[in-house]
Protein backbone atom coordinates (compact mmCIF):
# COMPACT_ATOMS: atom_id res chain seq x y z
CA UNK A 1 0.00 0.00 0.00
CA UNK A 2 1.33 3.45 -0.92
CA UNK A 3 2.13 6.09 1.68
CA UNK A 4 -0.59 8.29 0.17
CA UNK A 5 -3.28 5.61 0.61
CA UNK A 6 -2.17 4.91 4.18
CA UNK A 7 -2.38 8.64 4.90
CA UNK A 8 -5.91 8.86 3.48
CA UNK A 9 -7.04 5.83 5.48
CA UNK A 10 -5.56 7.33 8.63
CA UNK A 11 -7.41 10.60 8.01
CA UNK A 12 -10.68 8.74 7.45
CA UNK A 13 -10.24 6.80 10.68
CA UNK A 14 -9.54 9.98 12.65
CA UNK A 15 -12.59 11.67 11.14
CA UNK A 16 -14.76 8.66 12.02
CA UNK A 17 -13.49 8.67 15.60
CA UNK A 18 -14.10 12.44 15.88
CA UNK A 19 -17.67 12.14 14.58
CA UNK A 20 -18.41 9.16 16.80
CA UNK A 21 -17.19 11.07 19.84
CA UNK A 22 -19.21 14.15 18.88
CA UNK A 23 -22.51 12.28 18.88
CA UNK A 24 -21.86 10.23 21.98
CA UNK A 25 -23.57 12.70 24.31
CA UNK A 26 -26.80 12.64 22.33
CA UNK A 27 -26.68 9.00 21.27
CA UNK A 28 -29.42 7.80 23.57
CA UNK A 29 -31.78 10.52 22.42
CA UNK A 30 -30.84 10.22 18.76
CA UNK A 31 -31.52 6.47 18.84
CA UNK A 32 -35.16 7.32 19.48
CA UNK A 33 -35.38 9.52 16.37
CA UNK A 34 -36.59 7.95 13.08
CA UNK A 35 -33.72 7.43 10.64
CA UNK A 36 -35.22 9.66 7.94
CA UNK A 37 -35.59 12.59 10.33
CA UNK A 38 -32.19 11.97 11.91
CA UNK A 39 -30.40 11.84 8.59
CA UNK A 40 -32.12 14.99 7.38
CA UNK A 41 -31.36 16.88 10.57
CA UNK A 42 -27.79 15.76 11.07
CA UNK A 43 -25.59 15.35 8.02
CA UNK A 44 -24.18 11.87 8.68
CA UNK A 45 -23.98 12.74 12.39
CA UNK A 46 -21.56 15.62 11.93
CA UNK A 47 -24.09 18.18 13.17
CA UNK A 48 -25.12 16.28 16.30
CA UNK A 49 -25.65 18.45 19.38
CA UNK A 50 -22.57 18.67 21.56
CA UNK A 51 -24.75 18.88 24.69
CA UNK A 52 -28.04 17.03 24.92
CA UNK A 53 -29.50 17.95 28.33
CA UNK A 54 -30.44 21.62 28.44
CA UNK A 55 -31.94 23.89 31.07
CA UNK A 56 -33.85 26.78 29.54
CA UNK A 57 -35.09 29.50 31.86
CA UNK A 58 -38.45 31.23 31.58
CA UNK A 59 -40.61 33.72 33.45
CA UNK A 60 -44.32 32.90 34.02
CA UNK A 61 -45.76 34.68 30.99
CA UNK A 62 -47.90 33.51 28.10
CA UNK A 63 -44.99 33.95 25.70
CA UNK A 64 -42.95 31.28 27.51
CA UNK A 65 -45.16 28.83 25.59
CA UNK A 66 -42.51 27.93 22.97
CA UNK A 67 -40.11 26.66 25.64
CA UNK A 68 -42.83 24.67 27.40
CA UNK A 69 -44.33 23.21 24.23
CA UNK A 70 -40.93 22.28 22.80
CA UNK A 71 -40.33 20.24 25.95
CA UNK A 72 -43.78 18.78 26.60
CA UNK A 73 -44.57 17.90 22.98
CA UNK A 74 -41.20 16.30 22.25
CA UNK A 75 -39.98 18.75 19.64
CA UNK A 76 -36.69 18.86 21.50
CA UNK A 77 -36.06 15.11 21.26
CA UNK A 78 -36.69 15.25 17.54
CA UNK A 79 -33.38 17.11 17.26
CA UNK A 80 -31.37 15.15 19.79
CA UNK A 81 -31.78 17.38 22.84
CA UNK A 82 -33.82 17.31 26.03
CA UNK A 83 -35.11 20.67 27.29
CA UNK A 84 -35.91 21.14 30.95
CA UNK A 85 -37.89 24.36 31.41
CA UNK A 86 -36.67 26.22 34.51
CA UNK A 87 -39.18 28.60 36.12
CA UNK A 88 -37.43 31.73 37.37
CA UNK A 89 -38.60 34.40 39.82
CA UNK A 90 -37.37 37.56 38.08
CA UNK A 91 -35.59 38.83 35.00
CA UNK A 92 -32.61 39.77 37.15
CA UNK A 93 -32.44 36.12 38.17
CA UNK A 94 -32.58 35.02 34.54
CA UNK A 95 -29.78 37.44 33.71
CA UNK A 96 -27.54 36.21 36.50
CA UNK A 97 -28.13 32.53 35.80
CA UNK A 98 -27.36 33.03 32.11
CA UNK A 99 -24.21 35.03 32.80
CA UNK A 100 -22.88 32.52 35.32
CA UNK A 101 -23.83 29.41 33.38
CA UNK A 102 -26.63 28.06 35.57
CA UNK A 103 -28.95 28.25 32.57
CA UNK A 104 -28.00 27.13 29.06
CA UNK A 105 -30.46 29.51 27.43
CA UNK A 106 -33.60 31.43 28.28
CA UNK A 107 -36.87 32.92 27.16
CA UNK A 108 -35.72 36.45 27.82
CA UNK A 109 -36.43 40.13 27.22
CA UNK A 110 -34.82 41.41 24.02
CA UNK A 111 -33.51 44.54 25.70
CA UNK A 112 -32.09 42.56 28.62
CA UNK A 113 -29.76 40.68 26.28
CA UNK A 114 -28.51 43.93 24.76
CA UNK A 115 -28.15 45.52 28.17
CA UNK A 116 -25.89 42.68 29.33
CA UNK A 117 -23.90 42.89 26.09
CA UNK A 118 -23.10 46.54 26.80
CA UNK A 119 -22.70 46.16 30.56
CA UNK A 120 -25.68 48.31 31.57
CA UNK A 121 -28.03 47.01 34.26
CA UNK A 122 -25.71 44.19 35.26
CA UNK A 123 -22.36 42.51 34.62
CA UNK A 124 -21.01 42.70 31.07
CA UNK A 125 -21.07 39.45 29.13
CA UNK A 126 -21.04 38.81 25.40
CA UNK A 127 -24.47 37.52 24.49
CA UNK A 128 -26.36 35.88 21.64
CA UNK A 129 -29.90 36.22 20.32
CA UNK A 130 -30.71 32.96 18.54
CA UNK A 131 -34.24 33.81 17.42
CA UNK A 132 -37.20 36.02 18.18
CA UNK A 133 -39.83 34.11 20.18
CA UNK A 134 -42.93 36.25 19.69
CA UNK A 135 -44.45 39.47 18.42
CA UNK A 136 -47.14 41.49 20.22
CA UNK A 137 -49.16 40.45 23.26
CA UNK A 138 -48.03 42.84 26.01
CA UNK A 139 -50.00 45.78 27.43
CA UNK A 140 -50.04 48.73 29.78
CA UNK A 141 -52.58 48.47 32.59
CA UNK A 142 -53.80 51.31 34.81
CA UNK A 143 -55.55 51.08 38.17
CA UNK A 144 -59.30 51.26 38.62
CA UNK A 145 -58.72 54.22 40.95
CA UNK A 146 -57.40 56.17 37.96
CA UNK A 147 -60.36 55.02 35.89
CA UNK A 148 -62.71 56.40 38.55
CA UNK A 149 -60.99 59.77 38.12
CA UNK A 150 -61.75 59.73 34.39
CA UNK A 151 -58.51 58.22 33.08
CA UNK A 152 -59.03 55.96 30.09
CA UNK A 153 -55.93 56.45 27.94
CA UNK A 154 -52.59 58.28 27.76
CA UNK A 155 -54.08 61.69 27.04
CA UNK A 156 -56.44 61.62 30.03
CA UNK A 157 -53.66 60.25 32.23
CA UNK A 158 -51.46 63.23 31.29
CA UNK A 159 -54.26 65.63 32.27
CA UNK A 160 -54.74 64.01 35.67
CA UNK A 161 -51.00 64.01 36.41
CA UNK A 162 -50.87 67.72 35.60
CA UNK A 163 -54.08 68.75 37.36
CA UNK A 164 -53.76 66.53 40.43
CA UNK A 165 -50.05 66.43 41.25
CA UNK A 166 -48.70 63.66 43.50
CA UNK A 167 -46.20 60.85 43.14
CA UNK A 168 -47.60 58.59 40.43
CA UNK A 169 -45.89 55.18 40.29
CA UNK A 170 -45.58 52.88 37.29
CA UNK A 171 -43.92 49.47 37.17
CA UNK A 172 -41.93 47.71 34.49
CA UNK A 173 -40.09 44.40 34.69
CA UNK A 174 -36.40 45.18 33.99
CA UNK A 175 -34.56 48.48 33.38
CA UNK A 176 -33.31 47.69 29.84
CA UNK A 177 -36.15 45.33 28.92
CA UNK A 178 -39.03 45.50 26.51
CA UNK A 179 -41.70 46.41 29.06
CA UNK A 180 -39.66 49.37 30.30
CA UNK A 181 -39.23 50.61 26.74
CA UNK A 182 -42.95 50.24 25.85
CA UNK A 183 -43.94 52.04 29.05
CA UNK A 184 -41.47 54.89 28.55
CA UNK A 185 -42.35 55.27 24.86
CA UNK A 186 -46.08 55.43 25.61
CA UNK A 187 -45.73 57.88 28.49
CA UNK A 188 -43.44 60.15 26.47
CA UNK A 189 -45.74 60.02 23.44
CA UNK A 190 -48.41 61.48 25.71
CA UNK A 191 -46.13 64.23 27.02
CA UNK A 192 -45.20 62.48 30.28
CA UNK A 193 -41.50 62.23 31.11
CA UNK A 194 -41.06 58.79 32.72
CA UNK A 195 -38.06 59.99 34.77
CA UNK A 196 -39.30 63.43 35.83
CA UNK A 197 -43.10 63.45 35.93
CA UNK A 198 -43.67 60.01 37.47
CA UNK A 199 -41.81 57.36 39.44
CA UNK A 200 -40.95 54.03 37.80
CA UNK A 201 -40.12 50.84 39.69
CA UNK A 202 -39.16 47.27 38.82
CA UNK A 203 -41.58 44.45 39.72
CA UNK A 204 -41.46 40.80 38.52
CA UNK A 205 -44.37 39.97 36.16
CA UNK A 206 -46.32 37.58 38.43
CA UNK A 207 -46.31 40.18 41.22
CA UNK A 208 -47.81 43.02 39.19
CA UNK A 209 -51.49 42.42 39.95
CA UNK A 210 -50.92 41.86 43.68
CA UNK A 211 -48.96 45.11 43.94
CA UNK A 212 -51.63 47.05 42.11
CA UNK A 213 -54.31 45.52 44.35
CA UNK A 214 -52.66 46.93 47.50
CA UNK A 215 -52.05 50.33 45.93
CA UNK A 216 -48.30 50.17 45.35
CA UNK A 217 -48.63 51.41 41.77
CA UNK A 218 -50.87 53.34 39.44
CA UNK A 219 -50.00 51.30 36.37
CA UNK A 220 -47.68 48.74 34.89
CA UNK A 221 -46.40 47.34 31.63
CA UNK A 222 -46.09 43.57 31.44
CA UNK A 223 -46.78 40.58 29.23
CA UNK A 224 -49.90 38.48 29.33
CA UNK A 225 -51.69 37.00 31.12
CA UNK A 226 -51.14 39.59 33.86
CA UNK A 227 -52.97 42.41 32.09
CA UNK A 228 -55.99 40.16 31.55
CA UNK A 229 -55.63 39.00 35.17
CA UNK A 230 -55.82 42.61 36.40
CA UNK A 231 -59.19 42.93 34.66
CA UNK A 232 -60.36 39.52 35.85
CA UNK A 233 -59.47 40.47 39.44
CA UNK A 234 -61.13 43.89 39.04
CA UNK A 235 -58.06 45.90 39.99
CA UNK A 236 -57.16 47.48 36.65
CA UNK A 237 -57.90 48.03 32.96
CA UNK A 238 -55.94 47.94 29.72
CA UNK A 239 -55.01 51.44 28.57
CA UNK A 240 -53.13 50.27 25.45
CA UNK A 241 -51.73 47.07 24.02
CA UNK A 242 -48.11 46.88 22.95
CA UNK A 243 -49.17 46.09 19.38
CA UNK A 244 -50.88 49.50 19.35
CA UNK A 245 -47.53 51.03 20.27
CA UNK A 246 -45.68 49.06 17.58
CA UNK A 247 -47.49 46.55 15.40
CA UNK A 248 -45.62 43.22 15.27
CA UNK A 249 -42.91 44.48 17.59
CA UNK A 250 -40.07 42.23 18.75
CA UNK A 251 -40.59 40.89 22.26
CA UNK A 252 -38.98 37.85 23.91
CA UNK A 253 -36.01 36.08 22.37
CA UNK A 254 -34.19 32.80 22.80
CA UNK A 255 -31.05 34.13 24.44
CA UNK A 256 -27.76 32.57 25.49
CA UNK A 257 -24.22 33.68 26.16
CA UNK A 258 -21.87 33.96 23.20
CA UNK A 259 -19.59 31.58 25.09
CA UNK A 260 -22.29 28.89 25.13
CA UNK A 261 -22.98 29.28 21.41
CA UNK A 262 -19.30 29.15 20.54
CA UNK A 263 -18.83 25.99 22.58
CA UNK A 264 -22.06 24.28 21.48
CA UNK A 265 -23.05 25.60 18.01
CA UNK A 266 -24.90 22.43 16.99
CA UNK A 267 -26.82 22.46 20.26
CA UNK A 268 -27.79 26.08 19.68
CA UNK A 269 -29.03 25.20 16.20
CA UNK A 270 -31.01 22.24 17.59
CA UNK A 271 -32.66 24.56 20.14
CA UNK A 272 -33.71 26.92 17.37
CA UNK A 273 -35.20 24.06 15.37
CA UNK A 274 -37.13 22.70 18.35
CA UNK A 275 -38.44 26.17 19.16
CA UNK A 276 -39.45 26.76 15.55
CA UNK A 277 -41.46 23.55 15.56
CA UNK A 278 -43.08 24.62 18.83
CA UNK A 279 -43.85 28.05 17.37
CA UNK A 280 -45.60 26.47 14.38
CA UNK A 281 -47.65 24.29 16.71
CA UNK A 282 -48.70 27.24 18.88
CA UNK A 283 -49.62 29.40 15.88
CA UNK A 284 -52.05 26.75 14.66
CA UNK A 285 -55.10 28.39 16.20
CA UNK A 286 -56.88 25.09 16.80
CA UNK A 287 -54.03 24.20 19.17
CA UNK A 288 -54.18 27.35 21.25
CA UNK A 289 -56.79 26.17 23.75
CA UNK A 290 -54.64 23.12 24.44
CA UNK A 291 -51.50 25.26 24.73
CA UNK A 292 -53.27 27.59 27.18
CA UNK A 293 -54.24 24.58 29.26
CA UNK A 294 -50.67 23.29 29.34
CA UNK A 295 -48.98 26.55 30.30
CA UNK A 296 -51.67 27.39 32.88
CA UNK A 297 -50.25 24.67 35.13
CA UNK A 298 -48.64 25.85 38.38
CA UNK A 299 -45.30 24.58 37.07
CA UNK A 300 -45.44 27.21 34.35
CA UNK A 301 -47.62 30.35 34.33
CA UNK A 302 -49.90 29.37 37.23
CA UNK A 303 -52.97 31.32 36.12
CA UNK A 304 -56.56 30.43 35.18
CA UNK A 305 -56.85 28.88 31.72
CA UNK A 306 -59.55 31.28 30.56
CA UNK A 307 -57.46 34.31 31.56
CA UNK A 308 -54.62 32.99 29.38
CA UNK A 309 -56.69 31.67 26.50
CA UNK A 310 -58.76 34.76 25.69
CA UNK A 311 -55.94 37.03 24.57
CA UNK A 312 -54.04 34.11 23.04
CA UNK A 313 -57.00 33.84 20.69
CA UNK A 314 -57.01 37.59 20.06
CA UNK A 315 -60.19 38.12 22.10
CA UNK A 316 -59.64 41.40 23.91
CA UNK A 317 -61.65 43.15 26.60
CA UNK A 318 -60.09 46.33 27.97
CA UNK A 319 -62.04 46.27 31.23
CA UNK A 320 -63.92 49.48 30.32
CA UNK A 321 -66.62 47.98 28.12
CA UNK A 322 -64.72 47.67 24.85
CA UNK A 323 -64.39 44.20 23.34
CA UNK A 324 -62.70 43.38 20.05
CA UNK A 325 -61.03 40.68 17.99
CA UNK A 326 -57.45 41.85 17.56
CA UNK A 327 -55.75 40.62 14.37
CA UNK A 328 -52.41 41.62 15.95
CA UNK A 329 -52.61 39.19 18.84
CA UNK A 330 -49.53 37.40 20.20
CA UNK A 331 -47.87 35.48 17.37
CA UNK A 332 -45.07 32.95 17.58
CA UNK A 333 -44.48 31.89 13.97
CA UNK A 334 -46.64 33.62 11.33
CA UNK A 335 -45.05 31.71 8.44
CA UNK A 336 -41.58 32.35 9.82
CA UNK A 337 -41.93 36.13 9.95
CA UNK A 338 -41.89 36.25 13.76
CA UNK A 339 -38.76 34.23 14.42
CA UNK A 340 -36.14 35.96 12.29
CA UNK A 341 -33.70 37.96 14.49
CA UNK A 342 -33.68 41.22 12.51
CA UNK A 343 -30.66 43.41 13.18
CA UNK A 344 -32.91 46.47 13.23
CA UNK A 345 -34.96 45.01 16.09
CA UNK A 346 -31.95 44.77 18.37
CA UNK A 347 -30.72 48.20 17.29
CA UNK A 348 -34.05 49.79 18.23
CA UNK A 349 -33.57 48.85 21.87
CA UNK A 350 -30.14 50.44 21.81
CA UNK A 351 -31.66 53.69 20.52
CA UNK A 352 -34.03 53.72 23.48
CA UNK A 353 -31.26 52.88 25.93
CA UNK A 354 -29.44 55.93 24.59
CA UNK A 355 -32.60 58.05 24.68
CA UNK A 356 -33.18 57.34 28.36
CA UNK A 357 -29.58 57.79 29.46
CA UNK A 358 -28.83 54.12 30.06
CA UNK A 359 -26.11 54.53 27.44
CA UNK A 360 -24.07 57.70 27.82
CA UNK A 361 -22.91 57.82 24.19
CA UNK A 362 -23.92 56.33 20.87
CA UNK A 363 -22.62 52.78 20.41
CA UNK A 364 -21.82 51.28 17.03
CA UNK A 365 -25.42 50.16 16.66
CA UNK A 366 -24.99 47.92 13.64
CA UNK A 367 -21.78 46.32 14.87
CA UNK A 368 -23.38 45.40 18.20
CA UNK A 369 -26.44 43.92 16.49
CA UNK A 370 -24.31 41.88 14.08
CA UNK A 371 -22.34 40.51 17.01
CA UNK A 372 -25.36 39.62 19.15
CA UNK A 373 -27.99 38.44 16.65
CA UNK A 374 -26.84 35.07 15.34
CA UNK A 375 -28.51 35.28 11.95
CA UNK A 376 -26.05 32.70 10.60
CA UNK A 377 -27.22 29.96 12.98
CA UNK A 378 -30.86 30.94 12.52
CA UNK A 379 -30.62 30.70 8.74
CA UNK A 380 -28.97 27.28 8.99
CA UNK A 381 -31.76 26.00 11.23
CA UNK A 382 -34.45 27.58 9.07
CA UNK A 383 -32.97 26.04 5.91
CA UNK A 384 -33.16 22.53 7.40
CA UNK A 385 -36.81 23.07 8.31
CA UNK A 386 -37.64 24.92 5.07
CA UNK A 387 -38.75 27.95 7.08
CA UNK A 388 -38.75 31.05 4.85
CA UNK A 389 -36.33 33.84 5.74
CA UNK A 390 -36.57 37.49 4.65
CA UNK A 391 -34.34 38.92 1.94
CA UNK A 392 -33.02 41.65 4.22
CA UNK A 393 -31.67 41.68 7.79
CA UNK A 394 -33.48 44.97 8.52
CA UNK A 395 -37.17 45.80 8.52
CA UNK A 396 -39.16 49.02 8.57
CA UNK A 397 -41.92 49.90 11.03
CA UNK A 398 -44.02 52.89 12.05
CA UNK A 399 -44.68 53.35 15.77
CA UNK A 400 -47.64 54.94 17.55
CA UNK A 401 -46.34 58.52 17.26
CA UNK A 402 -45.82 58.21 13.51
CA UNK A 403 -42.08 57.83 13.83
CA UNK A 404 -40.54 55.51 11.25
CA UNK A 405 -37.84 53.06 12.27
CA UNK A 406 -35.79 51.14 9.73
CA UNK A 407 -32.33 51.01 11.28
CA UNK A 408 -30.76 53.19 8.60
CA UNK A 409 -29.65 56.03 10.90
CA UNK A 410 -29.95 54.87 14.51
CA UNK A 411 -28.02 57.78 16.07
CA UNK A 412 -30.29 60.36 14.44
CA UNK A 413 -33.34 58.31 15.44
CA UNK A 414 -32.19 58.14 19.07
CA UNK A 415 -31.67 61.91 19.13
CA UNK A 416 -34.97 62.85 17.47
CA UNK A 417 -37.17 62.65 20.56
CA UNK A 418 -38.13 65.84 22.37
CA UNK A 419 -38.67 63.95 25.64
CA UNK A 420 -35.57 62.10 26.75
CA UNK A 421 -33.35 61.62 29.79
Amino acid sequence: MSDKKEHLISLSRRKLIKNTTAIAGGAALMAMVPATVRNAAWAAGSDAPEKSDLKIGFIPLTDCASVVIAATKGFDRKYGIKITPSKEASWAGVRDKLVYGELDAAHVLYGLVYGVQLGIGGPQKDMAVLMNINNNGQAISLSNQLQEKGVKDGATLAKIIKSQPREYTFAQTFPTGTHAMWLYYWLASNGINPFQDVKTIVVPPPQMVANMRVGNMDGFCVGEPWNARAINDKVGFTAITSQEIWKDHPEKVLGATAEFVQKYPNTARAMIMAMLDAAKYIDTMSNRAEVAGIIADKSYVNAPVDVIEGRMLGKYDNGMGRQWQDPNYMKFYNDGAVSFPYLSDGMWFLTQHKRWGLLKSHPDYLAVAKKVNRIDLYKQAAAQLKVPVPKHDMRASVLMDGGKWDGSNPAAYADRFSIHA
